[in-house]
């Protein structure tokens, strides 16, 4: 079997479980743009880095243009070297004056005859070629550009190097030739997507790896200074740790109450009502109960800035400013216009994983969903999140608002199946006045009150009253509440 060397790439690597086998050829394809170039200068950056000697072999791009992608990422290409047929011309030897020659003037053969005669001299032990599309505009014949690719392998089997092929797929699939993949050892493509509003969204797949058992799947990438960063896909089955499912309390009993005592650990409560009704409130409380504990914790902000976030906690006596100084609580600004749901997932993990975080509030699902515009992989994407959240033991808050204020309430993002407890929030009028009202639907957790509770949510915090009975309209979305006047929450003495 032959030795596995790093990729260059930590993302990478994780997916195909280690690196890539060595002294074998790989094919990295996908449209210009797409990052071809720079996964492969942090490929040979690697090979740098333990000691290798590594080559860049192009046809398409000048050394000017390599320079300039290295330069945007803070590298230095003169660590290995690189071969450009705009200098090809002194090689040649035939008395022709220095100029610069383009690929398509040269001969198909001498063109491969150069490219074996710098591997001879270099003996490098990572090589990029760059690129098939060059080769197979020379070819200009499908089956003399096999042949020529064909021998290509053929040259570096006999070497003790490890070879990228780069192919830009421009022209039809009949012309890049598929069977081009037969003749790899592995298949690395890497596409680009446009979308309708926000920034492009990168994603890769490893199509093919002999002999490795490699994560299959689209992968969410993106390139920033430093490099492609892969979010390798998350399989929630392979992350379980042992934890205490014990209930976590708010710090108000009546609330963990209608919880059977408050939510476990390793479980996740969606908050569904309409705008208003006090979902984000209520999650702080758990937030603010718990970093009063000592417990990290974490909040994921699509809706609201972060200063409204904390003057609203701050007005219903909730002062969180301590935990984020102290580090204990960090809140997380997303824009769902820029963040893709793998780069989200990775965000998550670290918390987790890093920070040992034991709470996470995502406020809310349509800000994620927002994230991304296919909503049937949304959903599948979640409940891997949340199964990937609860075989870690943290208590995940889902912040879900419904569209309309009174009436019918709806939601655009079907996803109370896949959590573990459900808290329903309602406007209900009693008195000529507008109240709130809070019962679980469900607990998977445990047992749950199934009565109707009064919420009252002012510089007091969180407060619940008696339960509430002879209502009328439950089910229509515009509850009236016609029993006695006794267990409501009145503000009878003014501070109430």
């Amino acid at each position: 079997m032959p030795a596995v060397i790093s990729s260059g790439n930590e993302g990478l690597d994780i997916i195909l479980k280690g690196g890539l086998p060595s002294r074998r050829l790989y094919l990295v394809e996908g449209a210009p743009g797409s990052g071809k170039t720079t996964l492969a200068l942090q490929f040979l950056r690697e090979g740098v880095r333990v000691g290798e000697k590594a080559l860049y072999i192009t046809l398409s791009e000048t050394r000017e243009e390599l320079a300039a992608v290295g330069v945007s990422h803070g590298w230095n290409i003169e660590d290995f070297d690189i071969f450009e047929f705009s200098s090809a011309s002194d090689i040649f030897g035939d008395g022709r004056e220095q100029s610069i020659l383009h690929p398509w003037e040269m001969e198909l053969n001498e063109t491969i005859r150069l490219i074996q005669d710098e591997v001879e001299r270099v003996q490098p032990k990572r090589v990029v070629f760059d690129s098939l599309s060059e080769m197979r505009l020379l070819a200009q014949d499908p089956l003399r550009y096999r042949r020529q690719v064909l021998a290509l392998k053929q040259f570096f089997s006999g070497r003790d190097s490890t070879v990228l092929l780069i192919d830009d797929m421009t022209g039809s699939a009949d012309e890049r030739d598929a069977h081009l993949h037969s003749l790899c050892h592995g298949v690395i493509t890497l596409e680009r997507l446009t979308l309708d509003f926000g920034a492009a969204r990168r994603r890769m797949q490893v199509q093919k790896l002999r002999g490795v058992d490699f994560t299959a799947g689209y992968h969410d990438f993106t390139i920033r200074k430093g490099g492609i960063e892969i979010y390798p896909r998350l399989i929630a089955s392979t992350h379980h740790s042992s934890f205490s499912g014990d209930v976590t309390p708010s710090g108000v009993l009546e609330f963990d109450n209608l919880l059977g005592g408050g939510p476990r650990r390793g479980t996740s409560v969606l908050l569904t009502g309409p705008a208003g009704s006090g979902k984000t409130t209520i999650a702080l409380q758990y937030l603010f109960a718990a970093c009063e504990r000592g417990e990290p914790c974490t909040v994921y902000e699509f809706d609201e800035r972060i200063g409204t976030l904390i003057e609203r906690a701050n007005a219903f006596s909730l002062d969180l400013r301590p935990h984020i100084d102290s580090g204990l609580l960090v809140i997380e600004q997303n824009d769902p216009a820029e963040i893709s749901p793998g780069e989200f997932a990775a965000k998550v993990r670290r918390e987790v994983e890093d920070r040992k975080t034991r709470m996470i509030v995502i406020d809310s699902l349509n800000g994620y969903m927002a994230a991304m515009p296919q909503e049937q992989h949304l959903i599948l994407q979640m409940h891997e999140l949340l199964s990937y959240l609860s075989q870690k033991g943290v208590l995940t808050f889902l912040i879900n608002p419904q569209l309309g204020l009174v009436g019918s309430m709806a939601t655009n993002l079907n996803i109370s199946y896949i959590a573990d407890a459900v808290v329903l929030l309602r406007f209900f009028e009693a008195e000529g006045r507008i109240r709130k009202a809070v019962s679980v639907i469900k607990n998977r957790g445990g047992a749950h009150e199934d009565t109707i509770r009064e919420l009252r949510i002012d510089d007091q915090g969180v407060r619940v009253g008696e339960p509430l009975s002879r209502f009328r309209g439950i089910l229509t979305g515009t509850p009236e509440y016609l029993g006695q006047l006794d267990p409501l929450m009145e503000d009878r003495n003014g501070d109430s």
